[in-house]
């Protein structure tokens, strides 16, 4: 059963271009990551400062592995972080037959 990990990111407005650039530089980072099936990176459009980092996992171990095992420079580079505050979201994708 796959999983999904939505980390929600508060972003100040004069930080957002630097988040999606960050990003953008790093798109491809977590392809070779066993079980990793997707990654989206969702930009508020009707108020609010919440980005949301959305991740989807073959399992709960393939994300925990990825967790435990990445480098702190995966979040930011060495750079000062953008976002004031994150929370991470976890969800089970729920199979709903054919």
């Amino acid at each position: 059963m796959s999983v999904v990990a939505i980390n929600a990111l508060s972003v100040p407005e004069p930080a957002r271009a630097e988040l999606e650039k960050r990003f953008a530089e790093r798109k491809h980072s977590v392809d070779g990551a066993p079980g990793f099936e997707g990654f989206q990176l969702l930009r508020p459009v009707a108020g609010g400062d919440q980005y949301f980092v959305y991740t989807q996992w073959a399992t709960r171990e393939d994300f925990e592995n990825w967790r435990a095992n990445r480098s702190s420079a995966h979040e930011s580079g060495g750079k000062q972080p953008v976002s004031e505050q994150a929370n991470l979201l976890e969800f089970e994708v729920v199979d709903l037959g054919d």
